[in-house]
């Protein structure tokens, strides 16, 4: 007696060329531009979401410049208030200025963005001179 229908080497090799043929498609995609999953966050995007976790929802990026590696350095404060505070942000990581680990801080501002250090010494005259008068 015959078996009629599709046997199971059939199966494997329709299933073998539907996974060649997705995985070309796939490239052709992705070297027309496509991208899968989400879409990435900006570093100002990534930097503004870690500093509403580390201050709360009120809290808001006053300065931003690039760093090295996928890290931004910047100052970010409570939205009515004029205290701010340094931070660095990298992709999975934000550690604010006044943070215990200030020595962990200035490493990471050191290594990340080291033009944010000059940029901050020499804001902070001018700073304090502007509040004065």
């Amino acid at each position: 007696m015959a078996r009629g229908g599709i046997g199971t080497d059939q199966k494997i090799a329709v299933l073998g060329a539907a996974v060649l043929l997705l995985g070309a498609l796939s490239l052709v995609a992705l070297n027309q531009g496509a991208r899968f999953g989400p879409k990435q966050a900006t570093a100002a995007e990534r930097a503004l979401t870690q500093v509403k976790a580390q201050m709360g929802p009120t809290a808001e990026v006053r300065y931003l410049e690039a760093g090295k590696r996928r890290a931004v350095c910047g100052y970010a404060g409570i939205a009515g208030q004029k205290a701010a505070v340094a931070f660095v942000s990298r992709p999975n990581r934000i550690l604010m200025g006044d943070d215990p680990l200030g020595a962990e801080f200035a490493d990471m501002k050191a290594e990340f963005c080291p033009g944010f250090n000059a940029a901050a010494s020499a804001a902070k005259p001018s700073a304090t001179t502007s509040a004065q008068g």
